[in-house]
């Protein structure tokens, strides 16, 4: 995972203090080190790390009078050399927290210099920049105002571990400060200190250490490792153990030790006796080759000879070649075995379609499980803050987008999922007991349909069985659905700011109670009261019964379907829409960016939606909604075709841009920066949404 993009819910760091002979880091020297570990956004109070330093030179009794580290207390203490070389091997890489950690960070820098050492590649948050960042009303940012803030308990004071515990027990409590302000990772967490840009000048002025230039070394370290499919070698997921056969065993030999072997493949050669068979000597005999020999011969195939089976020769691909390569060649041999070879041609390895497919959904299958299985928010949080390194690869892969956003929306129904059975848990805990009867988690809108981006924030609801406002049911599933909330909320899924959610009465209720609402929305056909009730058909069970789910979603097309004002309310912001593009054929921008939710999601999402209701066409995603009203020839086929060129396109703009803004610290959302384009994107851009204005009629004209 990208360091930025690591939630601070569940951050991994060291916590740093240290103490010095003075406050001028070009003059000052160490004599201590503090530090504690923060694991999974837990603090370990016994993983710590503590020295004291000889500074080699006299100890100013000023400082002494702060720290109470004098010229005995040194004596035989180990030199800064040895000291920092134990620390950074401590410190292996992890993010470092400090209070005003530019001073600590030059301290050490200047120590590295002194004994031609490299300086420590450390990437580092300060708790001071923070604490500001989450309340910049604070009379001073010290640790003592900090800890009487948060209601904390420090001690130990002016020794290099008791401030780092209490550096990490301050940095802890302001996670949640930190997240109200939309500060989650440790990107924005970085953005947001350089913002504060007085602070920071103060540091150069002093001599401090600055965090960019930390970031970037640790950034560039970081390049060199490369993790993505396309970019790793044959040699990179070949079997190096070559499983052969010799030509004259039985069959049914080699059958069982492909089953023994756990592999698909045997290669069948004479073994020289230097163990390294050529390629053009080999046949290879696979599992289908075996199905297909039985399939001839029935049982006495397993009597006859291995070679009577396989198949020679061989395909082979270099072991060094790119896997595009082995991809490209079982793809045009439609085979699913290749063996590896040297550049003598000699065997060294098997890969196989499962080794391929293994690697290509290593990625999501890891996502997939740590969600799953994950026991609490900040296990949540970090499995979840995987999702953009997937959604990246999938793009350097050129997998295409509707899969991409597929993949995406299925991880954040799955993250509802897990937040919903950890919410019964928290349930159960508080003595309140299990769910009361038969309920349904559903999330709505983007989610709902399938559609969802990375700037993803909570838009759920809950039906449940029977049980009238504000009864015993609907009080517990009122605490149920604050703890779902609550849970989501510290995982990465930030809370609906128009209250779309589980724990708002005008979000949850009884199948009885959705049914008078569905009525009401019908019948009313007033536009202050039907304010987000379009997403509500684009609903989706996570958890629970499904049925219930279905059911609802049912009674709301068949009553929406026939109600032309209500449908003409829902259509209503298509009214004023037009594409987002100047008088003269520009991208109408605001600080650099066009904003594609309501310049080109709103039109085809809101006119997919509303023709589906219309025609119950019961789908959730904007791509089916759209494929369906085309088989039925419902609206113009050009317009609609059109619509879906243009989703894909927009989607893929926006995703792109989400995950440049992720890894910069910048706040996630759906306007992207024009200048990042390229001159045939941005003309392919402004065709595309100029050719949206043709929706608004085709909508009218298929409604009426």
């Amino acid at each position: 995972m990208d360091p930025g993009r690591m939630p601070l819910v569940a951050i991994d760091a060291v916590v740093l203090d240290t103490e010095t002979t003075g406050l001028d880091p070009a003059r000052a020297r160490l004599l201590q080190i503090g530090a504690v570990t923060i694991a999974g956004g837990q603090l370990r109070a016994d993983e710590t790390f503590e020295t004291l330093v000889d500074p080699g030179e006299p100890i100013p009794a000023a400082s002494t009078r702060v720290h109470g580290i004098d010229d005995r207390t040194v004596a035989g203490a180990p030199a800064a050399a040895a000291a920092l070389e134990r620390l950074e091997s401590w410190i292996g890489g992890r993010l470092v927290i400090g209070h005003s950690v530019g001073f600590d960070l030059a301290i050490l820098k200047r120590e590295a210099q002194r004994f031609d050492r490299p300086p420590p590649l450390l990437r580092a948050l300060d708790t001071r920049l923070l604490a500001r960042i989450a309340n910049p009303n604070l009379p001073d940012v010290s640790l003592e105002v900090l800890a009487s803030w948060l209601n904390l308990e420090i001690s130990g004071r002016h020794t290099a571990l008791g401030d780092a515990r209490a550096t990490a027990a301050i940095f802890l409590a302001l996670v949640r400060k930190l997240r109200e302000k939309g500060i989650r990772t440790v990107a924005e967490s970085e953005a947001a200190s350089r913002r504060l840009t007085d602070a920071m000048e103060a540091q150069h002025a002093a001599g401090w250490a600055t965090m960019e230039g930390a970031v970037a070394d640790a950034e560039r370290t970081l390049a060199r490792i490369d993790s993505y499919p396309y970019r790793h070698r044959v040699s990179d997921v070949m079997a190096a153990t070559l499983r052969t056969a010799d030509p004259a065993e039985s069959l049914e030999a080699a059958l069982r030790r492909m089953v023994d072997a756990r592999v698909s493949s045997l290669f069948v050669v004479d073994m020289p006796p230097d163990g390294q068979p050529a390629a053009a000597d080999a046949g290879i005999v696979t599992e289908r080759d075996v199905m297909r020999a039985l399939a001839r011969a029935g049982a006495a195939a397993l009597a006859a000879p291995v070679s009577s089976a396989m198949s020679k020769p061989i395909a082979t691909v270099p072991a060094d070649a790119f896997l595009y390569r082995a991809m490209g060649r079982m793809t045009r041999l439609g085979i699913r075995h290749l063996g590896a070879v040297d550049e003598a041609g000699r065997l060294v390895g098997a890969l196989s379609a499962r080794d391929l497919l293994r690697l290509r959904s290593g990625m999501a299958t890891a996502l997939g499980d740590a969600i799953d299985v994950a026991e609490s928010a900040p296990a949540l949080a970090l499995a979840f803050a995987k999702l953009p390194a997937l959604a990246d690869s999938l793009i350097a892969e050129a997998v295409p987008i509707a899969d991409i956003v597929a993949v995406i929306s299925r991880e954040v129904g799955a993250l509802t999922r897990r937040a919903a059975l950890l919410a019964e848990a928290r349930m159960m805990d508080e003595g309140r007991g299990p769910p009361p009867c038969r309920h349904a988690v559903v999330v709505l809108g983007s989610s709902g349909r399938g559609d969802s981006l990375l700037a993803a924030d909570q838009d759920n609801a809950i039906l449940f069985e029977r049980g009238e406002p504000d009864g015993p049911e609907d009080r517990w599933f009122a605490a149920y659905g604050a703890h779902l909330n609550d849970i989501l909320d510290a995982a990465g899924l930030p809370y609906c700011k128009g209250g779309v959610m589980a724990r708002t009465p005008a979000w949850r209720g009884s199948l009885e109670t959705w049914s008078g609402r569905i009525d009401t929305w019908v019948r009313r056909s007033r536009a202050e009261d039907i304010l987000a009730v379009d997403i509500f058909y684009d609903l989706r069970a996570v958890h629970g019964d499904g049925a219930l789910a279905r059911d609802v979603l049912a009674k709301a097309y068949e009553a929406g379907r026939t109600s032309l004002p209500f449908l003409k309310l829902l259509a209503a912001e298509l009214e004023s829409w037009s594409p987002p593009l100047t008088l003269f054929g520009s991208l109408r921008t605001a600080d650099g960016r066009v904003d594609l939710k309501l310049g080109g999601f709103l039109p085809v999402v809101t006119a997919a939606r509303v023709l589906s209701i219309r025609h119950g066409v019961v789908r959730r995603a904007t791509r089916d909604r759209i494929a369906e009203l085309r088989a039925r020839a419902i609206g113009h086929d050009a317009d609609l075709a059109h619509m879906v060129e243009t989703y894909d396109l927009i989607q893929r703009l926006v995703l792109e841009q989400q995950l440049a803004d992720g890894k910069a610290g910048r706040p996630l959302g759906n306007a992207v920066e024009v200048g990042r384009l390229g001159r045939d994107t941005r003309a392919a851009l402004k065709a595309a949404l100029g050719r949206l204005d043709t929706v608004p009629q085709m909508t009218r004209d298929a409604l009426f």
